[in-house]
C-alpha cells in the first residue's frame, strides 16, 4: 500500500467518526427539541459523509477501503455515544426511594437548589419515602452525591427528559446551612 493509499484510508476512517459523532449527536438534539441547530449539524454531517463515501468509490479496487469505512462508521458510533455523555444540556427525572422517613435529604437538596417533592408509599417491606425531581443534566452529580451521603442505600431511578413546562421549579438555591455543611465539598 502507497503512502497515498494509508492517508486516503486514514481519511476514510476520521471522516466516518466524525460524521457518524456528529449524527448521534444530531438524533439527540432532534429528540430533545433542538430544532434549529439539528439541521445546520446535519448539513455539515452529510457534506463529511460525502467527501468520505467519494474516496471509497475512488478506491473501489481496494477492500481495504470498505473496511476502513465500516470501522469509522463503529468507531463514531462510540464517540458520538462518549461525547452524548458530556453534553452538558438537558434535564433528568429522579425518582429516589428510601425505606425511611427522609427529613433531611429534601431539605439538602432544597437548600443547594433542587426542587424536591415528597410523597409516601408502601414497599415490600413497609413504608418508604418516594423523592421526585427534575435536575439539569449537569448538576446530576452534585445531587447524587447528597444522595448518596445521606441515604446510601436508597434506590434511585434517572430518566431523560424531552420536554417539561415550568411550574414549581426554584429559580435560587433556598438558604439552608445545615444542608451546606452536611455535604460540603472537598
Amino acid at each position: 500500500m502507497t503512502q497515498a493509499e494509508l492517508i486516503t484510508m486514514a481519511y476514510i476512517f476520521f471522516a466516518r467518526i466524525l460524521d457518524v459523532s456528529m449524527g448521534t449527536i444530531r438524533i439527540i438534539l432532534i429528540s430533545r427539541g433542538y430544532r434549529y441547530v439539528a439541521p445546520l449539524i446535519g448539513f455539515f454531517e452529510i457534506l463529511i459523509w460525502l467527501t468520505a463515501i467519494s474516496r471509497v468509490i475512488t478506491s473501489l479496487d481496494s477492500a481495504y477501503s470498505f473496511l476502513v469505512y465500516a470501522a469509522g462508521f463503529a468507531a463514531g458510533n462510540y464517540v458520538g455515544m462518549l461525547l452524548e455523555a458530556k453534553l452538558p444540556f438537558g434535564y433528568k427525572s429522579l425518582r429516589v426511594i428510601t425505606t425511611k422517613e427522609v427529613s433531611a435529604l429534601p431539605l439538602t437538596l432544597r437548600g443547594e437548589g433542587f426542587g424536591v417533592t415528597v410523597s409516601e408509599g408502601t414497599g415490600l417491606k413497609g413504608p418508604v419515602s418516594i423523592l421526585y425531581s427534575l435536575v439539569p443534566k449537569k448538576k446530576l452529580d452534585r445531587y447524587l452525591e447528597i444522595v448518596n451521603i445521606l441515604e446510601p442505600g436508597a434506590f434511585i431511578t434517572i430518566e431523560e427528559v424531552r420536554a417539561y413546562r415550568p411550574g414549581f421549579i426554584s429559580r435560587k438555591p433556598y438558604p439552608d446551612l445545615f444542608g451546606r455543611l452536611i455535604t460540603k465539598r472537598k
